[in-house]
Formats: C-alpha cells, structure tokens, sequence
C-alpha cells in the first residue's frame, strides 16, 4: 500500500481536528483581546494627558493684554510621575506669539479632527519630536480680562515610553493566557479522546486475541454507535467467510467419499488387468477402466462444478446477461453428444431476455440442465431449450425421457441423491446435477420448478428469474 492511500492515527486526526481550529479561534481571539486593550489603555492615557493638559491651562492667564502661563517646574514634575513618560508643553498666545514651554514642539496639524470623546476643544495627534515618537493634546483655553478676550492654545506631549511598555505587558499576559489556555485544552481533549477511543482498543484486543478458527460474532453493543456498523459489517463478512468455508469443508467431504469408491474400482481393475494373460479379456477389463474414468472424471467435474458454483455465490458478482446468448452456447457446446444419440435438440425463445447474473455460473447451471436431459433421453428422443419472457425472464429445459416422480421432485436437490428411476436409465449418474442447478439458482435469487413434460411425459424444469 502507498504511503498515500495509507490513513494515519485516528487519535491524532481527532486531536488535530479539536486542537487546530482552537488554536486558531484562541489566536483571533488574542489578536481581538490585544488590540481591544490597546485602545482600552489609549483611552486611559488621553484622559490622563487631557488631564494634564487642563491642568497647565489653569496656570494660563491674560495679565494687562498679554498671556502669560505660571507653571513651575513642581508642576511639571507632578505630570511626569503622573504619566511616567516624558512631558513637553507648549502655550500659544492669542496672536499666536509663543508665551511658555517648548517652542519648537510639533504644532497640530490642519486635517486632524476634533475629539467627540470629551465636551472641550481638545485634538489628539501623532508626532516625532526629538527623535521619538509622542503623543500630543492641543486645548484651546478662552482667556480674558476687562479690556480682552481670546483663546490660547495650550499643547502637552508625552513620550510613548509607558504606552509601549503597557501595551507589551497586555500583548505578553494575552498570549500567556491563552497559551495556557490552548495547552489545559489539549490536555483534556488528549485524554478525553483517549478516554472515547477505550472502546475501540478494546475491540482491536478481542479481534487480535481471537483464534483463527473462532469466527463468531463480535457484540456491538461494547462499541460506540457510530462503529456499530463496523462491527455489523465485519459480523457480515465473518458469516459469510463461514459459509464459504463450510462450502470447502462439504466439498472435501463429497469429494474424498464420492472418489475414493471409483479409485478403488480403477485399481481393483487395473490389478486384474495386470494378472490377466488372456487379451480378449484384458479388452474387456480395459474397456471397464475407460467406462470408469469416464464416470469418475463426470463426477469430478460435477464436483468442481458445485465448488464454483458455491464460490461464485460467496464472490456474488452480478452483471447484465443475455439468456438466449448463454442457451445458444451450451447448445452449440452439447450438440455432438444430442448426435450422438440422434436426439433432436432445438433452441426457441426471444433473442434478447437480459437478466443480473454471473455469467460463467449461469453457463453452468444451464450445461448441467442440457447434459442431464441428453443423459437420460432415449435415442431419437427430443430436448427443448427455451428462453423468453412474459412476466418475468423464464427459462425451460425439456426432454423426452423417464422423467421424475412426483415423490422425489423435492429429494433430487439433495446432493447425490439419484431417483430410482434415474439409477435405471443412466446407472453411472452422479447426483450432483440438479444440486448444481439449484445453488446457482438460488445464487441469483431465482426459483426452479421441476414440471411434467408435454402430454405428461418426459420433465420439464422451468427457471423464473426476478425481474
């Protein structure tokens, strides 16, 4: 077997099938848990540094029409251990003239949008200043006083120093839980698969403890429903696995018993031929040794023909096949011996009554048919083979000979049972031909009849085959 064809472990097919589409819903769930706290935690972060940024912009104010920012450097401190990143700022007069801070601090940017999140003026953007990436509020702050009124643009930046570190201590606890996650799941479903399967390595135990001659059945009912047909099936093969060899056991048995009397005969012969000096009665014993051999070698192949038969119905292979063909075969076959006999063997029927069958048995069925006709017709006798079809494919072997009484129509299907009146007519009979026929009947589920020939006489054997 090619490693291609061959299939691997089930318990490994069944730990892949749970363990890899878990393993991808934990990493989509991972990558949706790891972004959704990053935006979690650059909520948290905006708020603190909008938190920041109004708190510089108390310490704006507008002083005899200038503005003017208070903040000292405790301040300052405070927003740094409060973010614990670097903090930068920048406050803008209302003229837009620098007033305190960082002046070269990346100033907000045209096309950024207003945040919906908090009810202020507040912008949130993106910038590298000083070589590092931060992140910037920009306020706009109403200052006034009795002469004038305005709006100062207060603007606090933070390094993303504590964002990072944040957002990598979230990405590092997510993909920890849920490795954890993803190896405690494993393990269950190793052992529960395990646990699932116990019943099925039981059953490989009992099949391998079994001893080649124990062909009973396996009990379902120890395996999962889902096998049960399994089991069912190999319950099946089994049962036919004994009739086939019980088919072998029966064909020893009628062979050793049906041979060894015409071997004995043979040698018992041959002994006497040896012994004898006289030639015309050495003719005479080896004219009895070829009569026989004739008869043993009829019985042999009657034999063999019975085992092929039983075979053919342990195989059970059924194709379309045409009756007429098949009769006019056997026909051509036994012609010489209907001659031989000046018997008048004819053909009628329809040219084409299909049927479902083996081939190579029904060609046997109906050779043993024609041959036992032939065999026990008279000289000048008469043998019908007919095939056709009116309700169902029907086919007729009929002849002219003694017939069967009505008494043994039934025991002549026994093998080597022989009629009385057969054992008359044809003594070196084997008894195996109509036993032929009815396995190989039966084989493709047709029923065969054993009826008087025309005006009572002779015997007609009529095959009803299923449509």
């Amino acid at each position: 077997m090619s490693s291609a064809s061959r299939t691997g472990s089930l318990r490994g097919q069944l730990l892949a099938w749970l363990l890899i589409p878990l393993a991808i819903l934990v990493a989509i769930d991972a990558v949706t848990v790891y972004h959704a706290s990053i935006e979690a935690a650059d909520l948290a972060y905006d708020r603190s540094l909008l938190a920041s940024t109004r708190a510089l912009s108390e310490r704006v104010s507008l002083v005899e029409g200038k503005v003017v920012a208070d903040v000292p450097y405790v301040a300052l401190d405070s927003f740094e251990t409060d973010t614990l990143g670097r903090i930068y700022y920048k406050v803008t007069g209302i003229n837009g003239d620098f007033v305190s801070g960082y002046d070269d601090l990346p100033p907000l940017p045209k096309d950024v949008q207003r945040s919906q999140a908090y009810p202020a003026l507040v912008y949130f953007y993106q910038a590298v200043y000083r070589g590092e990436p931060v992140r910037i509020a920009a306020l706009y702050q109403p200052v006034y006083d009795d002469t004038i009124r305005g709006i100062a643009l207060i603007q606090v930046g933070e390094s993303l120093e504590a964002r990072r570190d944040l957002s990598r201590k979230i990405l590092f606890d997510t993909l920890l839980r849920e490795a954890m996650l993803v190896l405690a799941a494993a393990a269950l479903a190793w052992f529960g698969v395990r646990y699932a399967l116990r019943p099925l390595m039981r059953l490989t135990d009992t099949v391998g403890a079994r001893k080649p001659t124990d062909l009973s059945d396996f009990n379902p009912d120890l395996v999962h429903k889902e096998v049960r047909p399994l089991v069912a099936a190999m319950n099946g093969y089994m049962a036919r696995l004994q009739t086939l060899i019980a088919g072998q056991r029966r064909f020893i048995a009628d062979a050793s018993h049906q041979l060894r009397t015409p071997l004995t005969v043979l040698k018992t012969q041959a002994e006497l031929a040896l012994r004898e000096n006289d030639p015309k009665a050495m003719r005479a014993i080896v004219e009895s040794i070829a009569g026989t051999t004739d008869a043993t070698v009829h019985l042999a192949n009657r034999l063999l023909s019975l085992a092929r038969a039983e075979h053919g119905a342990a195989e059970g292979e059924l194709q379309p096949v045409s009756l007429a063909s098949v009769a006019r075969q056997v026909g051509l076959e036994l012609a010489v011996e209907a001659v031989k006999k000046d018997i008048d063997l004819s053909f009628e029927g329809q040219r084409e009554v299909m049927v479902r069958g083996n081939a190579l048995l029904l060609h046997e069925m109906l050779a043993n048919l024609v041959d036992n006709a032939i065999r026990y017709t008279p000289h000048g006798g008469k043998v019908a083979l007919r095939v056709f079809k009116v309700d169902v494919p029907m086919l007729e072997v009929e002849d002219s000979g003694p017939g069967i009484p009505q008494a043994d129509r039934e025991r002549v299907f026994a093998p080597f049972y022989r009629a009385a009146s057969a054992q008359e007519t044809h003594a070196a009979g084997s008894g195996l031909g109509l036993t032929i026929v009815r396995d190989i009947a039966a084989m493709h589920g047709a029923e065969v009849a054993l009826l008087d020939g025309a005006q009572g006489a002779g015997l007609k054997v009529r095959i009803l085959f299923p449509v």
